[in-house]
């Protein structure tokens, strides 16, 4: 039986391509959080959805300013902290997801389906691989924006007893303008794949002038709200998710052992 694991996710109005002032701005949100374990950013947070990584990427390092003040929230809050940043690898850019560890570590994913209504494709390379990592015995999936359109990405599976993961975050900058899809696809992923699920969008106008109303949830294996953030406020939200509910329920309609 693994122990309730406790999660929190914030919702933001990013300040456009300014690492230095979000990163303080999260800092004060982090701090009204009492107790968690994950703490869940969303995409591109120290910058925005920008189209100009040649100016606002970090080089890929484990000493990027970036990771380095991850590593320090989440030894601070001994929690993982999870959210994606424009990096530059090798010869490419990436809209990279980072999951930070209390020593030190970190895992990351980098954005599989690329935005091409808002040229992203043109700017950034796409990842071609998943991820599920493990924390306090949950296992967990990160993936980012766009890739909630599709749910191949996020299919959950079933080995053994017991299902690849517990856990689904998608990590945004979703537009207002569909906000409808936003809600409506995180409730289906959540279905589908028996999870629980966090959805956490920023709110706010961008650079480009688009505007976020962010619209953060926790949800249940059923889809069900746990807990949630109103339209274009920043806030935080933290919740306590039981293992056994959603082991129950798996069991008692067991929708996953025949995919």
């Amino acid at each position: 039986m693994k122990n309730p694991l406790v999660v929190s996710t914030i919702q933001y109005d990013i300040v456009w391509e300014n690492p230095k002032a979000n990163l303080e701005k999260l800092s004060l949100l982090i701090e009204t959080i009492e107790k968690t374990d994950v703490i869940v950013l969303p995409e591109m947070f120290t910058t925005g959805f920008s189209m100009e990584p040649e100016r606002i990427a970090e080089e890929h390092s484990d000493d990027m300013t970036t990771l380095n003040w991850m590593y320090d929230q989440a030894s601070k809050h001994d929690a993982v902290v999870m959210g994606s940043v424009a990096v530059k690898d090798g010869d490419h850019f990436f809209n990279r997801l980072y999951v930070a560890f209390p020593n030190r570590t970190n895992i990351r994913y980098d954005k599989n389906h690329l935005f091409s209504f808002g040229k992203e494709h043109e700017h950034y390379a796409a990842g071609s691989q998943s991820i599920v990592f493990e924390w306090k015995s949950w296992n967990i999936r990160p993936l980012i924006c766009y890739d909630l359109r599709f749910p191949e990405l996020a299919r959950n599976s079933w080995d053994g007893d017991e299902a690849s993961y517990d856990l689904l975050v998608y990590v945004a900058n979703w537009p207002e303008v569909r906000s409808y899809p936003w809600s409506t696809l995180l409730r289906a992923r959540a279905i589908e794949n028996q999870s629980y699920l966090i959805g956490c969008n920023r709110v706010g106008r961008d650079g480009s002038n688009i505007k976020h109303s962010g619209e953060s949830v926790i949800l249940d294996p059923r889809g069900g709200v746990l807990a949630e953030l109103k339209p274009f406020e920043e806030g935080v939200i933290t919740m306590q998710l039981d293992e056994h509910i959603l082991s129950q329920f798996r069991q008692a309609f067991p929708v996953l052992k025949d995919i």
